[in-house]
């Protein structure tokens, strides 16, 4: 179910939304340019590693710590491939301008990467045996979504599904289209428990940045809508 359109109404220029795309997008131009090998690198060395952050191995260390806070935001940058970040960028785009637009854009900001830090935190705490590195954006980018999902669950949402190749675009409320994503995250959340040697999708930091996304706009202030500009004559 790729999304790719909604019928927004945004007035507000989305600034921070591109930049956060411009941003996920100079990261990963980095990692092409030091080739694969330093490419790889460079993502573990960043990357958020469940079973490196086991800090409770080593004892309560506060550098160790630090590392894994540190790690839970520097992954949230990095991406596995092209479809990986085409993928997680166009979902933002799709879903990010209207949440910015409510939330002005440092509260925006600040909403974001607390999703993902949530996010990841959920992911490493039911990992803990996992030396699977955990990377990619789409963490905060499901606390956006989770925020949509409660603030405009009637807007219309243009998506495609690929039958035999073909794709087939299908209209929904938000409402039913995140609805269904969340409950497709949740069953892949539980089929993936105490297979901590498993590769694929972090279905758990995907289900924790949904709902932290959801707890977070209701306790947050929101910006009323700018009205629309009238012109005078």
């Amino acid at each position: 179910m790729i999304p790719i359109a909604n019928d927004h109404a945004n007035r507000r220029y989305p600034l921070v939304t591109r930049f956060q795309i411009l941003a996920n997008l100079a990261v990963f131009a980095y990692q092409l340019y030091l080739g694969p090998e330093a490419g790889t690198a460079f993502l573990l060395e960043w990357a958020l590693v469940p079973g490196r952050a086991a800090i409770w191995r080593h004892g309560w260390d506060w550098h160790q710590l630090g590392q894994t806070a540190l790690r839970c935001l520097t992954c949230m940058f990095l991406h596995g491939g092209w479809l990986h970040i085409l993928g997680n960028l166009w979902t933002l785009w799709i879903f990010g301008e209207e949440i910015e637009g409510r939330l002005g854009r440092w509260r925006y900001l600040w909403f974001y990467l607390l999703s993902g830090l949530l996010a990841a935190v959920l992911h490493l705490a039911l990992n803990l045996g996992s030396d699977i590195p955990t990377v990619g954006a789409s963490g905060a980018i499901a606390g956006v979504m989770g925020a949509y999902f409660l603030l405009f669950p009637f807007r219309w949402i243009t998506f495609v599904i690929p039958i035999f190749i073909i794709p087939i675009p299908i209209k929904l409320p938000a409402l039913v289209y995140l609805g269904f994503w969340l409950y497709a995250q949740f069953a892949g959340a539980y089929q993936s428990l105490g297979r901590t040697g498993s590769g694929g999708i972090a279905f758990w930091a995907h289900v924790g940045g949904f709902l932290a996304g959801m707890y977070l706009i209701r306790r947050w202030k929101i910006t009323p809508p700018r009205p629309a500009k009238t012109k005078k004559t």
